[in-house]
């Protein structure tokens, strides 16, 4: 079991080099979609804190994950998620396929609105 990293630096560090010019860049659009956040590890995973509530990422072998992406946040981008996977509570975006780096902020945007309330 490999150690959990202390910082996003660090896990991003631990994959492939063109996951991780992915995983900087989704990074880098999560800061800009809520500058104000805190980020941290959390679960071994990159979080960004705000008010308490937490938006992850993380990197898998064959995909990214956003979580959480809730029944509103499906419900409001229904049609541009139709053409991802995911589980109760997230979304994956398959590394072979361009990642949507714009629909990955106004997500953010909306969480943040949503958590601003």
């Amino acid at each position: 079991m490999k150690p959990k990293p202390k910082d996003i630096d660090e896990y991003i560090g631990g994959f492939p080099s063109d996951t991780q010019k992915i995983l900087k860049s989704i990074r880098a659009t999560i800061r800009k979609a809520a500058p104000q956040a805190e980020e941290t590890i959390s679960y071994g995973i990159p979080s960004f804190k705000l008010n308490g509530k937490r938006i992850y990422f993380a990197g898998f072998k064959a995909h990214i994950g956003l979580y959480p992406v809730t029944p509103d946040v499906k419900e409001k981008f229904k049609k541009e998620l139709s053409r991802y996977e995911g589980g109760k509570g997230t979304v994956r975006f398959p590394l072979d396929q361009p990642i949507p780096y714009s629909l990955i902020g106004k997500i953010v945007k909306f969480k943040v609105r949503q958590i601003a309330h």
